[in-house]
């Protein structure tokens, strides 16, 4: 019996410490254009657009920007996330194309996850005016502080002489 637990302790750590390590070992992935290597190098100003979708392929996106030509846009991204927590954006290469009328390179450039900003389009909060209090404020804050109109009594509207009764109104 000794043996029997003695063996399968020396199997139960080694299985446990493997299991934490796959626990915190990072998933990768990789989403987008996947570009060729040296693809981009070979774009050149003045090239065709038929020439730059043969080489480099579909983009991701295009753009038309004040009638003045086309952009192609080839956009790539590289995730990383451990275990539960949500996953990080570690690595984005943006490459743009602009077009001129003729469909010609007219300029391109390479951009990188630190060269973007952070726009919050859609946050789902509402910005409130005021201060922020704190649940002690809000339980005590109105203490000896009463309302417009003085206090408040069953029946009576603030201003009023009697229960019911506005002031100004025959009896």
């Amino acid at each position: 019996m000794r043996r029997l637990l003695s063996f399968s302790s020396r199997l139960l750590v080694p299985a446990a410490m493997a299991l934490a390590v796959a626990a915190c070992s990072s998933n990768i992935a990789h989403r987008g254009y996947l570009a060729k290597p040296g693809a981009f190098a070979q774009v050149r100003e003045g090239m065709a657009k038929s020439e730059v979708e043969g080489i480099l392929g579909s983009p991701s996106t295009t753009a038309s920007v004040n009638y003045q030509g086309d952009s192609y846009y080839y956009i790539s991204s590289t995730t990383e996330q451990r275990a539960f927590l949500n996953p990080k954006e570690v690595e984005r290469q943006v490459i743009a194309i602009r077009f001129d009328q003729n469909d010609q390179v007219a300029n391109l450039g390479q951009y990188g996850l630190e060269d973007g900003k952070v726009i919050d389009i859609n946050s789902r909060t509402t910005p409130s005016k005021g201060r922020e209090l704190t649940i002690i404020q809000q339980l005590f804050g109105n203490i000896g502080k009463p309302g417009p109109g003085g206090t408040i009594v069953p029946g009576r509207t603030p201003g009023s002489t009697g229960p019911g009764k506005n002031p100004g109104t025959p009896n």
